[in-house]
């Protein structure tokens, strides 16, 4: 397994997958996104194998809501402009990844391994 989280430093829901992985001694490699922001090219490859860039959009966030709630816009562009939309945290698994915190997913993860 390599596992790669992508979150913020004080998302709970970042603590939260930390503490998934911690706690069953499987190593990660954790990437602040105050510090750096995703690529391109790994925001395209998560955008695949979570079913497109609308569902990597935190509809539940002040920004979506205030910004974007009521308008057509495109998710791929919004996410490249500004990555405080993401719904966090982004698993990273080789080529499966997951947005949000999903211990389902993730445990048949570990029991494929």
């Amino acid at each position: 397994m390599n596992i790669q989280i992508f979150g913020r430093k004080k998302s709970k829901e970042t603590k939260k997958a930390e503490r998934f992985f911690s706690d069953r001694r499987i190593q990660f490699h954790s990437v602040d996104l105050d510090e750096k922001e995703m690529s391109k090219g790994e925001l395209e490859r998560v955008k695949n194998a979570v079913g497109g860039a609308e569902e990597m959009i935190d509809k539940e966030s002040q920004l979506f809501k205030k910004k974007f709630q009521y308008l057509e816009y495109d998710a791929e562009e919004e996410l490249l402009e500004d990555q405080s939309l993401l719904k966090l945290p982004i698993v990273r698994n080789g080529g499966k990844a997951t947005v949000g915190y999903e211990p389902d997913i993730w445990k048949e993860w570990i029991n494929c391994s």
